[in-house]
């Protein structure tokens, strides 16, 4: 009997649905992309860390991590950042530079068509 591989987290297979659905729904391709994403084995998801959406992230800006993102470096402007999980230093980091930290959940009720949404992988 093989073992069964993907996510056992139930929150992360609730949001992988959700996602899917949204995707069929609004015929977005960036929530179907982010499901896969999330799908995989954890050490394929990227691990983000604050200098790098700093460097890509434009003012004002939404960035989706599917992995985790983590608090090297600085955020010099303000940028949403969603994502999964957040190491609390970087959340703070961002909050303090002026962005917002937000889940994906979150993300999909306010912008569900994923228009101007960059995802970092």
């Amino acid at each position: 009997m093989t073992k069964p591989t993907g996510p056992m987290n139930p929150m992360l297979k609730r949001l992988i649905r959700e996602l899917r659905s949204q995707s069929k729904a609004q015929k977005a391709k960036i929530w179907s992309t982010l499901a896969e994403r999330l799908e995989g084995p954890r050490r394929s998801r990227p691990e983000v860390n604050l200098s790098h959406i700093n460097r890509y992230a434009g003012e004002g800006g939404t960035v989706v991590v599917p992995g985790k993102v983590l608090a090297a470096g600085k955020v010099s402007q303000g940028v949403t950042v969603v994502s999964f999980r957040f190491s609390r230093s970087a959340a703070k980091k961002i909050t303090s530079a002026g962005g917002k930290v937000m889940s994906i959940e979150k993300l999909m009720e306010e912008n569900p068509t994923g228009k101007g949404v960059k995802l970092m992988v």
